[in-house]
């Protein structure tokens, strides 16, 4: 069915926005080849929340997510969240999953169509393969990142048109094979207005408007695909060219596509700045913590009552594992940090301090993840204290014991589990009341909003406790 039918069937869009879309719908194929990736043309149906597909194009040079032509069926919110939303608010959307006709996972990078006006009337889709994307996100970008594969894709005649439509964000440029500009989009127009240029900018040689001092011989004769980044003022912009071959010399020529990325190099900066202040807070905070440790150390050695010496102890443990957070915290000087590392970090810790005669052989099995810092924080106290138990407790009378951590990752919630193969205790009338213990159930109930388990018997003590993985 073609696009005027479906539009007059399912839409209350006029015959000059249908042609709009028509004409839209002509250049949809070098846009399929130009990213190897399926393209669609989607528009709000008269009912709500759900979109009609009134153009596709496929890849001439890669594989497509579809098996059957969609041309005519309906797209649901719940099924792609992306093209609706983009249609109701006229806002691109980036990067976003979507279960295609055949129910297929991808992710969908939508820009909106619009009339004279500046009214939506449709929206451009590329799919791409969702687990590529994820293994590959720093190359996903929006429909107008496609130049690395230009050089390959730009087969038939030369289509300038699709590449100067007013929703690209990338300014383009277009030259001959002498090296003069022929055609320029309106963002590449904006950009070199908004740097001085006073001219006409069609007509003008490439070395006038290149920004990163290539010369066009040079640029022609190098690999199919060339980048540079280069700052100009206030203004960073990223340049790429691809070289435009056909059979026809003289349609061949240069194509200059410039990206601004000046917003995106503040951000960068910034999150820069913002990780080394991180870095450094966790630094000192981990340096008052060891000197708090350093006094009740020297505070330990002058008490005489060994019951108080063992308090102070176990508070310099408590304070050490606190510690260990923010010295790895301030390493990687984010605000992250992976679990596994936390908890042998603590198991050395205890492994330092001698108890009885006992050798005891501590192993961490499961995954890793990573963790925020105030679940690592707690974490790290809640394991310590049950490892500290265990080697107080579990093992009196023996040569040798052993105490394992395991770690199990889940969706809402992870557990760790504590476990010895000690000589286990009544739980109904031992150590329950104990500081440890309240600190434990503390800590796990109000501040890892988990639950708290504890099992014991001859042949050993188990303790498991879980913990949000995101914060409410």
């Amino acid at each position: 069915m073609s696009i005027k039918k479906l539009c007059k069937s399912y839409t209350n869009l006029n015959d000059k926005d249908i042609k709009k879309l028509e004409k839209v719908a002509s250049q949809i194929q070098i846009m399929a080849n130009l990213t190897r990736s399926d393209i669609f043309i989607d528009v709000l149906s008269r009912e709500s929340g759900v979109a009609v597909v009134v153009a596709e194009a496929r890849p001439f040079y890669g594989p497509s997510h579809y098996k059957e032509r969609v041309v005519g069926k309906f797209a649901h919110r719940h099924n792609e969240p992306a093209a609706i939303r983009t249609l109701e608010l006229g806002m691109p959307t980036r990067d976003l999953r979507a279960i295609t006709q055949e129910e297929q996972m991808v992710r969908q990078n939508v820009v909106p169509i619009f009339n004279d006006e500046k009214a939506v009337i449709g929206c451009l889709i590329m799919e791409s393969d969702v687990y590529k994307s994820e293994q590959e996100h720093a190359k996903i970008k929006m429909l107008t990142e496609t130049a690395e594969k230009l050089s390959e894709t730009l087969m038939g005649t030369l289509q300038e048109e699709i590449l100067l439509q007013p929703y690209l964000n990338d300014g383009i440029v277009i030259f001959d094979k002498n090296g003069i500009s022929q055609k320029i989009n309106p963002v590449a127009s904006q950009m070199y207005r908004s740097l001085g240029y006073l001219d006409e900018l069609v007509g003008i040689p490439f070395e006038n408007l290149a920004l990163d001092g290539n010369r066009f011989e040079d640029v022609c004769q190098s690999v199919n695909f060339k980048m540079s980044e280069v700052s100009i003022g206030e203004m960073t912009v990223k340049v790429k060219y691809a070289t435009l071959s056909f059979e026809d010399p003289s349609l061949s020529g240069l194509m200059m596509i410039i990206k601004d990325i000046t917003d995106q190099k503040a951000i960068e900066k910034e999150l820069i700045t913002k990780s080394m202040a991180m870095r450094e807070i966790h630094h000192r905070v981990k340096n008052n913590l060891q000197t708090i440790a350093s006094l009740l150390r020297l505070q330990s050695r002058r008490i005489m009552s060994q019951e108080a010496k063992k308090a102070l102890d176990e508070s310099i443990n408590r304070v050490i594992s606190i510690a260990v957070t923010h010295e790895i915290l301030a390493q990687n000087g984010v605000d992250e940090v992976d679990i596994r590392t936390i908890l042998e970090r603590v198991m050395c810790n205890a492994v330092s301090i001698p108890y009885e005669e006992c050798s005891i052989n501590l192993k961490i099995t499961g995954g890793t993840f990573e963790i925020s810092s105030d679940l690592a924080t707690s974490i790290a106290l809640v394991v310590n204290e049950l490892v500290q138990n265990s080697m107080q407790y579990a093992f009196v009378g023996r040569k040798e014991g052993l105490i394992e951590i395991n770690i199990e990752k889940g969706i809402m919630y992870s557990s760790i589990v504590v476990k010895d193969d000690g000589v286990g205790f009544d739980i109904k009338e031992t150590r329950l009341g104990s500081l440890g213990m309240s600190i434990v159930k503390s800590i796990v109930e109000d501040k890892l909003k988990g639950r708290f388990s504890l099992e014991s018997s001859p042949k050993g003590t188990k303790a498991m406790f879980d913990f949000r993985m995101k914060k409410e």
